[in-house]
């Protein structure tokens, strides 16, 4: 077993005003060179939108974007004619394939929006555009895992990458093995609330903690928690 741990504190920080941003992965200005990647998980941002804000129409190609809001509500358009709300319990995801236009902005003129922004590189370029979203109801991940994003024929939204995403909300003490889809991937665990113990590593909210060469994965709340875990291959 090999594991990285990223603690909240460490990540990469941009203030715009409109936008806070903490960059567990190299983006924009933020340059860290041990922090380029996790296997096909290029970028996870952290990001908080003020009120009647957000990114104007902007160009992305040959990635798969997932958006996941923890706080608040989003609104998406983009060149496919794709306009959508993507409320607290949704998640988006973008296949931008070999080109597509969006903005994402916050649908609220009176609160701030938090939300997850997560790239994967794709194990094919140049196809065509998609998009699509989904509402997760958090009652069916308690104390279980609700995969949220998976390749083709699986559950959840698709991805064209041999990548899983699931959520888990999980109650003090309980103990939990996640299992991995495969064994050539590893998996990046992001503490979005809470606490918890990962094979006997304290991971604390808003840390990350990589994990490779292991095909299960102990996990021990140490109060109640939410998780967010991405599955995703290490040679790309």
């Amino acid at each position: 077993m090999k594991t990285i741990i990223h603690r909240s504190e460490t990540r990469g920080f941009a203030n715009y005003d409109w936008l806070i941003s903490r960059h567990s992965f190299s983006f924009a200005e933020y340059f860290n060179p041990d922090r380029i990647q996790f296997g096909a998980l290029r970028v996870l941002n952290d990001d908080i939108v003020k009120a009647g804000m957000g990114f104007g129409l902007h160009p992305h190609a040959n990635m798969e974007i997932i958006s996941i809001p923890i706080k608040g509500e989003l609104e998406h358009k983009d060149s496919i004619g794709e306009k959508a709300i993507i409320k607290q319990g949704e998640v988006q995801i973008m296949s931008a394939g070999k080109g597509i236009r969006h903005s994402e902005y916050n649908h609220s003129l009176s609160q701030d929006v938090n939300f997850l922004q997560i790239w994967i590189l794709p194990n094919k370029n140049d196809l065509t555009p998609t998009y699509s979203q989904h509402f997760f109801p958090k009652e069916e991940r308690l104390n279980k895992f609700q995969l949220i994003v998976s390749p083709k024929n699986n559950e959840g939204l698709t991805i064209n990458q041999n990548a899983y995403l699931s959520l888990i909300t999980l109650s003090s003490s309980i103990n939990k093995t996640y299992n991995l889809y495969n064994s050539n991937n590893g998996v990046y665990l992001f503490v979005i609330e809470g606490s918890i113990n990962v094979e006997n590593k304290e991971i604390n909210e808003r840390d990350g903690i990589g994990i490779w060469d292991i095909n299960t994965i102990n996990l021990t709340a140490k109060n109640n928690c939410e998780l967010l875990l991405i599955e995703v291959p290490m040679t790309i």
